[in-house]
């Protein structure tokens, strides 16, 4: 059992929780919980740390699991230390990183049995939050992959990951340095690009989405650049009432992405 809170393995997942490049660096990152567990790919999992109080309350296929992983049994406090969360689930693990190549996430469409391609194309989205939630409905939306800009939040920070809820192991996702020029590359390829904008003339379930798409969602603040946006083939219009000017990003991108799945129903 691991009980000092200064212990070298403790103190590196702690750095896999903190930093960026120390993710980056060794090419990890972490989970918490047993439904997160239960749900990563068994090739992926490095290794796994429980608590006494958990293992004494958890059922024989969760032990089973974690006696797997050959899972490390730590104190209440070092789980608390090398944890994100207020009140940890008593589960943690640290988790391989995925690396996409552009085709697997432009063309992953092919794997996943799905006729055409639905991307989601994201520009400085900042909140770990939001882009948590919007990895998690682009899966439940069938979204084929996702593309970041540089100025995206880091996919696997802790809070991206919580609000994955597992999706994080199923989305195809990438990073692009130059977002507008990659929007023009997407249109070349035949794929129709749809930037959502206040300055919209059509609302957003006037297009056909049935073909091959891809929206482009804004930060939070400042929405899309002109240059992003000008990239797009279309501006689509999410109509609101009352008095609210804009609407949050990560329901932007459930809105239209669901009205793609709608139309694709068949």
């Amino acid at each position: 059992m691991i009980k000092s809170l200064s212990n070298e393995r403790v103190r590196k997942v702690v750095s896999y929780i903190q930093k960026s490049k120390a993710r980056k660096e060794s090419n990890v990152f972490v989970i918490e919980g047993m439904k997160m567990l239960r749900e990563a790919p068994v090739l992926q999992v490095r290794e796994a740390y429980v608590t006494e109080k958990f293992l004494d309350g958890a059922s024989e296929e969760d032990k089973e699991i974690l006696w797997r992983y050959g899972a490390e049994t730590v104190t209440d406090e070092v789980m608390k230390k090398m944890a994100d969360t207020r009140t940890p689930q008593g589960v943690l693990a640290v988790v391989s990183m995925y690396q996409y190549s552009e085709e697997e996430v432009l063309d992953g469409y092919k794997e996943m049995g799905i006729e055409k391609p639905l991307l989601l194309i994201l520009e400085n989205i900042q909140d770990p939050g939001n882009l948590g939630t919007m990895l998690r409905s682009s899966e439940g939306a069938g979204v084929t992959g996702v593309i970041l800009s540089k100025g995206s939040a880091d996919v696997y920070n802790p809070k991206v990951i919580r609000s994955t809820m597992g999706s994080i192991f199923r989305m195809p996702f990438m990073y692009v340095d130059n977002l507008p020029a990659f929007v023009e590359k997407l249109s070349e390829r035949g794929i129709k690009t749809y930037a959502a904008h206040l300055k919209g003339k059509r609302n957003y379930d006037k297009f056909d989405y049935t073909k091959p798409t891809a929206f482009l969602i804004g930060n939070e603040g400042n929405g899309l650049s002109k240059e992003t946006a000008d990239a797009a083939s279309e501006y689509v219009m999410i109509p609101m009432k009352g008095q609210v000017e804009s609407m949050n990003a990560a329901t932007s991108a459930a809105i239209l992405t669901f009205e793609a799945s709608r139309q694709r129903r068949k």
